[in-house]
């Protein structure tokens, strides 16, 4: 099972301004929809479509995640647009919504998630193990670091969009 180690942190400044600045070297652009199938705990299962915003190329995803903070092991697979549509249909769930800019920023891959449906933006880093997480110094612009704060999870973020739904639906 792979380790994956990141932090995260909130985001303030417009990422276009960072482009036009030169701090960020844009790599990627996706839209991206997440829905749960299932939370327990420290565990998830979560599906995923991802548009490549430039290229218009689709993928799907299915994920099993393990734990909380900043280490966290997971699973991803690729699955066929058909299973995808098929489960969502199954789940009739509200997915979560945020258009990912990946670019790298002092030779280091940074992931910005801004939500479509809530007025948040978080930038991400991976790392390869904890000491490095651990020693990695943000820049001021990177915003108070939200690693550990359940309140920004995506999961707790969805609860919240299902809750949202009307009765009727």
């Amino acid at each position: 099972m792979h380790m994956e180690i990141e932090k995260k942190f909130l985001l303030d400044q417009d990422p276009e301004e960072l482009i036009r600045d030169g701090s960020l070297q844009p790599r990627r652009k996706q839209c991206i929809e997440q829905t749960y199938l299932a939370l327990d705990g420290d565990q998830e299962l979560r599906v995923r479509k991802l548009e490549d915003l430039q290229t218009g190329l689709l993928e799907y995803t299915h994920t099993f995640k393990r734990g909380w903070g900043i280490a966290r092991e997971e699973v991803e697979i690729a699955i066929s647009e058909g299973l995808y549509e098929q489960v969502i249909e199954a789940h009739q769930a509200i997915p979560l919504i945020k258009t990912r800019l990946t670019a790298v920023w002092n030779g280091q891959v940074v992931e910005i998630d801004e939500y479509t449906q809530l007025q948040l933006r978080v930038i991400e880093v991976e790392f390869s193990s904890l000491e490095e997480a651990e020693r990695f110094e943000p820049p001021v612009w990177f915003g108070p670091d939200i690693s550990q704060d359940k309140q920004y999870s995506n999961k707790k973020v969805w609860r919240e969009l299902q809750n949202k739904k009307s009765p009727t639906e």
